[in-house]
Parts: C-alpha cells; structure tokens; sequence
C-alpha cells in the first residue's frame, strides 16, 4: 500500500470511526450513513446561486419561484437518496475455504423491511490492493437480496473480509450516500498445492487402487458401511437385494501392505516450509482421489487413518494455520 493510501486510509478511520468488525445483523440508522453532494450536485447548487442571485438584482418573481421549486427539488432528492439506504439489514452469509491464489468469496445478505424498493445500490470492496468490482442491487420491498464479493487470496491462513461499502445516488444524482460495513467474516485459506508433486510415499508393493497385495482370496464377507469407507469398496449387488437401500461394504483381511502416513518430517530438512506444506497439500489431495486411507502429522497433531470430506478438510484446515497463531 502507498504512502497516500495509507494517510487516506488513517483519516478515513477517524472521520468515519471505523473499528473492528461487526458480528451477527448490523442496520444502518443515521450514524451509518453518510451523504454529500456529486458534482452534478454541486453544478446543481452553484446554479441556484446564480439564479437567486440574478432574480434579487432583477426583482424577479418568476426567477424567485423558479429557485424554490429546484431548491425543494433538491432537498427531496437528499430525503430520498439517504433513505434509499437507512434502515437496510446486512448480515454475513458463508464463505467457503479456497486454495491460495483462488478467489476467496464472501456471501452478503440485504434485507429491506420497508415497504419502500431500494434501488440502485452499488456494494463493493474499499480496502484492497486492486480495486473489486461492484455489483449493483435493486431489493424490493420487504423482499431481500445476496451478493457474493471476491478478492484474490495470496498467502495461506484466515483471510478476513475486507472493509465493504454500500453507496447510491438514486434518485436524481444530486447526492451520493454511503456507508461502510465491516462483518466478523473470513474465509480459510489453505496452502496452494504443489504442481507436479512427487507421488504419494507408499510402501513397497503399496498400490494406489485401495486394495494393496490383498487378492480376492482375502474377501471376508460384507459388513455396513462406515463413514470413510472407500466408494470402491461399496458391494453393489448386495445393496440392490437389500429391501432397504442400505449401503454395504466388502471386507477383507487383507488390504494395504502397510498404513499410508503423510508425515511433515520426512520430507527433507533443507526444503522450504511453505514448499513442504504445499506438498502435503498435494498427497491429502492425492490420497483422497485415489480412496486410500491415510494417517496425518503435522507437528504435534496427528490424525489417525481415514478418508472422506470431514478428514479432508481438517488435515487441510492443520496446514493453512500452520505456525499460525489460532
């Protein structure tokens, strides 16, 4: 960030009295919202000025008149432009977990209680180093509306949203209201996995299928399915006898010649850690799309072998927040 944007952004946090996040509905009343003329707005006033002014020198009474009626006109227009936003309901919505250097995206939610349509009202990002694209959103009366904004995710970690403004100069353009919102919102930013990593540390004689050395001479019967059970081991004749749809998986006595563990200090010493957790990254990621079972360490957490979305998502969430104060 410059040294400009950096002064603009102090003087804006006292003027505006930003602080820290917002948590659960925030409703924008009058200390929210902000209003000032745009330059048509200023145009505007400067013109009624001039025409007052001339009216007095002239003794003009159509000329007073014509200035009233603009004048009213435009305080009208700033009745109509602040209340276009006073009273909205904002509230965070998700905000799912991203690989570094995708786009992190947050859910926003506007609620319009009155029974008054809001019209263009443009939402966007404040504080990034590139300027977000605003979307624009009509809500009706007593109806609501959801945006979701991105920004670009660099490094691993918790990414909280960035400081979000509401503005709009319905009806006339004359007045520009606006306000700031900071919702208690941040999306997990896992580590980007490594491109072309090496293969999966399997042991010798280890195959990639599931099965390992084990024949169909190791089949033990079926049992019920559990809950990372690999899809190839689900039985599918039996579960289209079975009356009540269950699922049901094979067994076997055999299977891996031995458990898969991806373990952070086996990899080399000298490697880069931002390097060795994108590849861990990357086997979680392999070991999950070839429905192997695997044991996770990391540190001093250890998960014990599984697979599915659930053991997933916490190896994955174990290395965003990696060295991480949590």
């Amino acid at each position: 960030m410059s040294r400009t944007a950096t002064l603009r952004q102090r003087a804006a946090q006292r003027l505006f009295k930003w602080g820290a996040a917002e948590t659960g509905e925030v409703v924008l009343n009058q200390r929210h919202i902000y209003i000032l003329p745009t330059r048509a707005g200023l145009a505007y006033c400067i013109m009624l000025v001039v025409l007052f002014l001339a009216s007095i020198n002239y003794s003009l009474s159509l000329g007073f008149a014509l200035s009233f009626l603009l004048a009213s006109c435009a305080l009208i227009d700033m009745h109509l432009t602040h209340r276009n936003l006073a009273h909205l309901h904002l509230s965070p919505g998700r905000a799912p977990a991203v690989f570094a250097g995708q786009e992190a995206q947050f859910e926003l939610h506007f609620v319009n209680p009155r029974k008054s349509d809001r019209y263009a009202i443009w939402i966007g990002f404040i504080d990034t180093a590139v300027d977000s694209i605003e979307h624009v959103i009509d809500i009706a009366a007593a109806g609501s509306s959801t945006v979701t904004l991105t920004t670009t995710s660099t490094e691993r970690g918790w990414l909280p949203i960035p400081r979000v403004r509401l503005r709009t100069q319905f009806p006339l353009g004359l007045m520009r209201a606006w306000s700031y919102w900071r919702p208690a919102l941040q999306v997990l930013v896992y580590p980007a996995p490594e491109e072309n990593a090496p293969s999966l540390p399997l042991a010798q004689g280890d195959k990639t299928d599931g099965n390992g050395a084990a024949g169909h001479d190791d089949f033990a019967g079926i049992r019920p399915y559990q809950a990372g059970d690999s899809p190839r081991l689900l039985a599918w004749r039996q579960i289209a006898r079975s009356d009540h749809q269950a699922l049901i998986a094979k067994q076997f006595e055999g299977g891996l010649a031995s458990e898969l563990v991806l373990d952070i200090h086996r990899l080399p010493q000298a490697m880069d850690i931002e390097l060795k957790l994108s590849r861990m990254t990357a086997w979680v990621l392999a070991a999950e799309a070839h429905g192997l079972p695997y044991a996770f360490r990391l540190g001093q957490q250890y998960f014990p072998a599984a697979i599915g979305p659930a053991h997933q998502a916490a190896c994955l969430q174990a290395l965003a927040l990696y060295g991480h104060a949590v």
